[in-house]
């Protein structure tokens, strides 16, 4: 049995929300048992813009029945169910909050549409409710109102069903929320975290920080913490006192942050052996002015234009910009050809090597190809998806040396200006640079802006 429902809130803080309006729809798989409808007196103001969205008005939520007095009949109509839901962790996350206020501890196992969806249906290019169902046919009257959003959810869920030939809705997309074993402070600390990408930090009851990490989901990730019976996750769930945590939007953010912070050496995280870099991308010019390119052992005499941690890490990137950018193989020293080397003849090399190219024109690609690859002397921020919709996250990297990261809205213009009032200053050294060179390589079509005033 499945139990549909839909939630809206009266917005505000992490977990000082209150429901405003429930619907729950019982369902056996093939139709509609039960259900359950309700305006819920929230006891507290609605926020303006969550009031603007929903149309739910402090007004008409004043004689509407109060959490307390609907929670037994939500029980019941829940009861022996797996909740379902279009993005179930928040409305799983808020109705436990409602009960945990109550002092009932609330568990359901949850199976999230949204996930369902994106595996189920990979062809839409939009998995928000009023956008699929709309790609789906399927009617969706009364937009952000629980009525509405829920009966829609059941029309959806019933579709995903059907496109479950596999059979492993009650395997691979039904969260095994929370064990009941859990006590009520651990309970707690999970009710404040999101399920999304950031840093994670534990302190203890003294207020010390004994652990912290990167995770794609961190509310998942803590509750492995609190369910794991390894002798770390033991020590965290016996002494831990409060978590904090940042959301970064990136995955490189969240990679970057976690170096920097390790610095502090929770007692908790394994002692990580200082990272060496003996190898450097190196350029020469040779006599006819070409530039050669070449990875070589770390000399101080030369300018290094990239780290890397092995030679066959380097020889990657040489290979990989030369092929990019159509440099040649005999300078870059992959080819040993008496005279044209191969990709001359497949029409990928234009003979620098033996004249055939002026040099300056040649340069120029080479320019470009270590302006794509490398920090040396650049100045650019690295933009890509933020926190919420509505932002970007940005890296600024200043003469070679990253400066911090950020979040700014849309239409931001950038410039130095800008970016220093919005920008977390990271500290600059090799093992972040090499963090930050080792994405672009992986990742060549990141956004790359220049910035120039």
């Amino acid at each position: 049995m499945y139990a549909i429902l839909d939630i809206e809130t009266t917005g505000g803080k992490l977990n000082e929300e209150s429901i405003t309006e429930i619907a729950i729809y019982r369902f056996d798989g093939n139709e509609v048992t039960d259900r359950f409808i309700s305006l819920i007196n929230p006891e507290k103001k609605i926020d303006d813009f969550v009031a603007h969205l929903t149309g739910i008005s402090n007004k008409m939520v004043r004689n509407a029945p109060k959490f307390y007095e609907v929670a037994k009949r939500i029980i019941e109509i829940t009861d022996g169910c797996i909740i379902v839901a279009h993005n179930a962790a928040f409305d799983y996350r808020i109705l436990r909050l409602e009960f945990r206020r109550l002092g009932f501890d609330f568990h359901r196992n949850t199976i999230c549409t949204v996930e369902m969806s994106q595996r189920l249906l990979p062809q839409e290019s939009s998995y928000s409710l009023g956008k699929l169902t709309r790609s789906l046919g399927i009617p969706l009257l009364g937009r952000h109102r629980a009525n509405g959003d829920a009966m829609a959810t059941v029309h959806l869920f019933k579709l995903l069903l059907t496109k479950d030939t596999q059979k492993t809705a009650l395997t691979e997309f039904v969260k095994q929320n929370l064990h009941p074993s859990l006590n009520t402070h651990l309970l707690s600390i999970l009710d404040t975290l999101p399920n999304q990408l950031g840093i994670y930090y534990i302190y203890d009851k003294k207020g010390k920080l004994i652990f912290l990490s990167k995770s794609k989901n961190i509310y998942k990730r803590v509750n492995e913490h609190f369910t794991s019976e390894n002798k770390r996750d033991l020590y965290i769930q016996k002494h831990v006192g409060e978590i904090m945590y940042e959301l970064t939007g990136t995955t490189l953010i969240a990679t970057l942050k976690e170096a920097q912070e390790l610095q502090k050496k929770p007692f908790l995280n394994r002692k990580k052996k200082k990272k060496s870099f003996p190898f450097v991308l190196v350029a020469h010019t040779n006599e006819k002015g070409y530039i050669q390119l070449s990875i070589e052992f770390v000399n101080t005499s030369q300018e290094n234009l990239a780290i890397f941690e092995s030679k066959e890490e380097g020889l990657n990137l040489l290979f990989e910009l030369t092929e990019r950018y159509q440099l040649c193989t005999k300078l870059n020293g992959f080819s040993k050809a008496h005279t044209y080397c191969y990709n001359h003849s497949i029409g990928q090399c234009k003979g620098a090597c033996m004249g055939d190219e002026p040099f300056d024109e040649y340069n120029q690609r080479v320019y470009k190809a270590l302006e794509h690859y490398t920090l040396k002397n650049r100045t650019f921020v690295i933009m890509d998806k933020g926190r919420t919709v509505q932002e970007k996250s940005i890296i600024f990297v200043e003469n070679g040396y990253i400066k911090g990261y950020g979040f700014i809205e849309l239409n931001y213009h950038l410039s130095k200006n800008i970016l220093q009032k919005y920008l977390t200053p990271m500290e600059h050294n090799s093992e972040m640079a090499h963090l930050l060179e080792y994405h672009l390589r992986k990742h060549p079509l990141a956004k790359q802006i220049p910035i120039k005033d």
